[in-house]
């Protein structure tokens, strides 16, 4: 087992599963797997496989850093989810890390981190404003360098070293965020069913 403090950082929010093992300064392990679906099924296993490779158990984490999106809808819930209950079950703080700022974080000069989106667009957040999508040209015209993460296990370090760098202490709960409402959506046609209390 490490003898530094071992931050654990993850992400969901593309077609991968991805997560990192930082310790003190230095990644210990990093494990992404190429996935359209299936993170749900994959997260917690992938975590445990890494936590063994590097000789580590789940009650040796001391803090885990998220992955809040911008990204698939679907993925952002599957990690942020995990994030908090394993939070909660190990009893350490949990932090969300965007990946505007994952992205950035060993960059220097002025750029534009973005996140690539459907049809040609990208997810970016200009100083101060809220996130948004946009195609792909609308950005460019903005005359920054867009960066994007080099891959799922880039971004997981980054996110891993991110939350080592923040304490948590008094933190809210990791918090996802949603550029766009989801794709799916109540039936209009057909009304809920609703339970009874006593059901």
């Amino acid at each position: 087992m490490a003898s530094e403090p071992l931050v654990l950082g993850f992400d969901t929010s593309a077609a991968y599963c991805a997560a990192a093992l930082l310790s003190g300064n230095r990644i210990i392990a990093t494990q992404a797997e190429d996935m359209t679906r299936g993170q749900v099924e994959r997260l917690i296993p992938m975590i445990e496989e890494m936590l063994v490779g590097a000789g580590a158990r789940w009650p040796d984490l001391a803090r885990i850093g998220v992955g809040i999106g911008p990204g698939n809808f679907t993925g952002i819930r599957i990690a942020v989810s995990a994030a908090r209950g394993l939070a909660l079950a190990l009893d350490i703080p949990a932090v969300g890390v965007s990946a505007f700022a994952a992205i950035s974080r060993d960059q220097s000069g002025a750029h534009l981190p973005v996140v690539p989106g459907p049809r040609d667009q990208v997810y970016m957040q200009v100083l101060g404003d809220a996130p948004q999508i946009v195609p792909r040209s609308k950005a460019g015209a903005l005359g920054l360098p867009l960066i994007t993460a080099a891959s799922g296990g880039a971004l997981a370090q980054a996110i891993a070293r991110i939350a080592a760098e923040h304490s948590g202490a008094g933190m809210p709960p990791p918090s996802p965020i949603y550029v766009k409402p989801a794709d799916a959506a109540p039936s209009r046609v057909i009304a809920p069913v609703m339970l009874d209390d006593d059901a």
